[in-house]
């Protein structure tokens, strides 16, 4: 039997430039994240074993906030894909990355309208 391990992010929200609509460009708008990255995964797990045999969890969050800039994204597959980039440029044991982005402006009725992006490396 083969072990997995995800380290995952759900329903972070993060106000990003992003949008090809008049209403969307020139002010940030509301994007909800949920990412789950595959991870080698060690041998063991002791109680001693140190932060550096995993991931830091907040490397997730930065790579949805502060790794997006200022930066103007037309399409949210472009936020996404960033999203992937860093955190697979942040460690090497990353595997596999899935990025769920749900943008809430477009909320009427509380439907989430979106898109998911898994990738895996390379």
């Amino acid at each position: 039997m083969a072990d997995s391990l995800y380290l995952e992010l759900v329903d972070f929200v993060h106000m990003v430039h992003t949008g090809i609509y008049s209403e969307e460009t020139g002010q940030p708008q509301p994007l909800r994240f949920t990412v789950r990255v595959k991870l080698k995964v060690e041998p063991h797990y002791d109680p001693d074993t140190p932060l550096d045999a995993s991931k830091n969890y907040m490397d997730l969050k930065f790579a949805c906030s502060d790794s997006l800039g200022d930066r103007h994204y037309k399409l949210i597959e472009a936020v996404a894909d960033h999203v992937c980039e860093t955190l697979f440029t942040q460690d090497a044991r990353v595997e596999e990355v899935s990025v769920k982005i749900v943008k809430l402006a477009l909320s009427e009725k509380e439907e989430e309208i979106g898109i998911t992006l898994l990738r895996e490396r390379k």
